[in-house]
């Protein structure tokens, strides 16, 4: 008797070059063990995917318009059964794969890599396993901007941008007292005494 056929692979991509986003469709066409279900061309597009298909991996950028990889991760963890996520990207970053990793990527694979290597960095994720590169994971346990909240992110991006307490309150209509909140647990997390500390520590390491 024959067996019955293995469902496809649903994969939803996020990626900023159109020439790119055309050679990967034709990639995934080219494996019958994959259906490619859509194609976005930044980070909130793929958020949207998201909420408006199941799927099972995703393929995102690093640097995309409007929202980028960092910004893709934090959001999905507020989202009940996401798709599994590889980061795909050119960046030159070498920590960035232990960056994706710390929030909560299931796969890292570069541009530079084989065609044959994406796609089994695929369906080895899509099947349940972790696909990274080397990632020194004795360094995810000290990373503390995994740990912010996202409110405190928000915070901490108002603060390299120069804004005021005052600023920030109106900004995000809250009071300055919570704003004070806010901070003081942001400095604590941190591990820093005051906000030129904070911004030097948002400039330093930018992996949230």
């Amino acid at each position: 008797m024959a067996g019955h056929k293995k469902r496809t692979v649903g994969i939803v991509v996020a990626e900023k070059s159109p020439l790119l986003r055309s050679g990967l469709a034709e990639l995934f066409a080219t494996d019958e063990r994959f259906s490619l279900l859509a194609m976005t061309a930044d980070g909130e597009d793929f958020l949207r995917a998201v909420r408006e298909t199941r799927f099972d991996v995703g393929l995102i950028g690093w640097e995309m318009p409007l929202l980028d990889g960092r910004g893709v991760l934090l959001a999905l963890r507020d989202v009940p059964e996401p798709p599994r996520v590889i980061v795909y990207t050119g960046t030159t970053d070498p920590d960035a794969p232990r960056r994706a990793l710390a929030l909560g990527a299931a796969g890292f694979c570069s541009k530079s890599d084989p065609p044959a290597q994406l796609l089994e960095t695929v369906a080895a994720v899509a099947a349940g396993r972790m696909m990274f590169p080397f990632v020194d994971v004795s360094r995810l346990a000290n990373d503390p901007f995994t740990d912010l909240t996202p409110r405190e992110r928000e915070l901490l991006a108002s603060l390299a941008g120069g804004l005021t307490n005052a600023q920030i309150a109106g900004k995000l209509d809250i009071s300055i007292n919570t704003v004070k909140f806010h901070l003081k647990n942001l400095y604590d997390k941190l591990s820093v005494g005051n906000r030129a500390q904070a911004v030097a520590a948002f400039l330093r390491d930018r992996s949230f």
